[in-house]
């Protein structure tokens, strides 16, 4: 019986998802009309320039590479409870840290060499992400405030270490390029898709596998369901809230570091157009369900992918996808909302009749 309810909560769950992504896409429909364009017309070149071909299946299934990460990367925050809003400035840590080691590192064979920078990118994501935390967990700081304001502190790093220290020569804000030992194999010719998809669907897996069956991972979720009960049960609440950040910050590292290694082979600023922030609405659209990432993942990037041909073939602007992305997490998170307002009020309610 238990099963039974849980399985229909899980089907729920993924019927609302689907359910946001059409009422985004209907809306949406109805702005372009008003403002006097085809919905038909637009939505079929959103359609073509995600899947219309193998290049545009291959350049959406590119794009929604580092969304795995990053979505992947808040959803397993939110299984412990925390909230991982830093993903944009861990991935440009992995990002550049991962260039640094494509860079320096030399005399090693390619599989060994992709494994160290992408082994020293999640490292420096992770210590990223760790300092929120630390802050967490020995002062009670709140780690949302903390990983909004690092990820200007990264950003603007990085900016200048490749601005200065580390800019190659020329006019553009970028390092050398990177060793081909240490490049990833693009799949598919002068397209997006590289073998960073592939290490993203282990990841993806490995995740979901430490998450269930690991006391690690069991230890995480009882921390996310109820902090109290889990530390009462033996769970050691501060290492945990550092761990939790820690592998959060290394998943979304990978996003940077397989960009850099894969498609631009060098470090250049401003490479990541806010992965980070879309891995949010992923996770969100997912209801942190591992394959839910894959599929919502693929679904942002087919809407980037596409918003390329909507902007040349059609009068609307690329950035309409914006839109309907920005629909999609008002259409998910708006029952959440609304149940938490009834459940405040109830509680007014009762708190009056007691009194």
């Amino acid at each position: 019986m238990i099963k039974k309810i849980y399985d229909c909560i899980k089907k729920a769950d993924i019927f609302s998802s689907l359910a946001a992504f059409l009422l985004s896409l209907i809306i949406g429909g109805i702005i372009i009309a008003i403002s006097g364009n085809s919905p038909l017309e637009a939505y079929r070149a959103l359609f073509m320039g995600a899947f219309g071909s193998a290049d545009a299946l291959a350049n959406t299934l590119g794009k929604a590479t580092p969304l795995i990460f990053t979505g992947l990367a808040v959803s397993f925050s939110m299984k412990g409870g925390l909230l991982n809003i830093g993903a944009e400035g861990q991935l440009y840590m992995g990002g550049f840290v991962a260039a640094l080691c494509g860079i320096y590192l030399k005399g090693m064979p390619n599989i060994v060499h992709i494994f160290v920078s992408l082994l020293c990118a999640g490292i420096g994501g992770g210590l990223i992400a760790s300092i929120a935390g630390f802050l967490k967990a020995k002062r009670n700081i709140n780690e949302v405030i903390i990983t909004i304001m690092l990820n200007y502190i990264v950003i603007d790093l990085t900016d200048y270490l490749v601005s200065y220290p580390f800019k190659a020569k020329g006019m553009v804000a970028k390092t050398a390029d990177v060793l081909d030992s240490a490049r990833l194999t693009q799949l598919l010719p002068h397209s997006n898709l590289t073998s960073g998809i592939i290490i993203a669907l282990l990841f993806v897996i490995f995740v979901n596998w430490f998450i269930k069956n690991t006391v690690t991972g069991f230890e995480i979720r009882a921390m996310g369901y109820n902090k109290y009960a889990a530390e009462t049960g033996g769970v050691k609440l501060k290492s945990k809230i550092i761990l939790t950040m820690f592998i959060s910050g290394f998943i979304a590292a990978m996003a940077g570091a397989t960009e850099i290694l894969g498609i631009h082979r060098y470090f250049i600023k401003g490479f990541s157009p806010g992965y980070g922030f879309d891995g949010i609405a992923v996770a969100v659209l997912a209801k942190n369900n591992p394959l839910g990432i894959v599929i919502a993942a693929i679904l942002f990037g087919a809407l980037r992918s596409g918003g390329m041909l909507l902007d040349r073939s059609t009068s609307i602007p690329g950035d309409f996808v914006v839109i309907i992305q920005a629909l999609v997490i008002i259409f998910v998170a708006t029952p959440g909302i609304i149940k938490a307002l009834r459940l405040k009020k109830g509680g007014k309610k009762l708190e009056k009749q007691h009194c």
